[in-house]
C-alpha cells in the first residue's frame, strides 16, 4: 500500500490497525496517527494477537522490513496484512502528519 492509499483510508475512518514495527529508539523520532508499536522481533511472539477480521498495515523506517515482515506473517496464513510501501521516510516526504509518541492516541 501507498502512503497515499494509507492517508486516505485513514481518513475515510477504515477500521484498520496500524503497526509500527521499528525499534524503540526509531520510535521516539515520531510516529504515524493512531499507530500502535511492536517491534518487529516480537512478533512471531504475538502474531497470535493479530486480528483476522481488518486489515493490519505494518510499517517501519523504508518499508524493507515491514516487508519481510508481511511476507512472514502471510506464511503464518495471515492474509489481511499489508505493507506501506516506503514507511515512515515515504509518510514523511509526502508531508503528512507525524506525531511525538506520547502523542499517538493507541501508544
Amino acid at each position: 500500500m501507498s502512503v497515499d492509499e494509507l492517508k486516505t483510508r485513514l481518513e475515510r475512518g477504515d477500521d484498520l490497525k496500524l503497526l509500527d514495527i521499528r525499534s524503540e529508539a526509531e520510535v521516539l523520532q515520531g510516529v504515524l496517527p493512531n499507530s500502535e508499536h511492536l517491534p518487529m522481533h516480537l512478533i512471531p511472539l504475538r502474531a497470535q494477537e493479530f486480528p483476522r477480521d481488518k486489515d493490519v498495515v505494518l510499517y517501519c523506517r523504508s518499508g524493507a522490513r515491514s516487508f519481510h515482515a508481511c511476507a512472514f506473517l502471510m506464511q503464518q496464513g495471515f492474509r489481511n496484512v499489508i505493507n506501506l510501501r516506503g514507511g515512515i521516510v515515504d509518510w514523511a516526504r509526502h508531508g503528512y502528519e507525524i506525531l511525538p509518541p506520547s502523542r499517538s492516541p493507541q501508544r
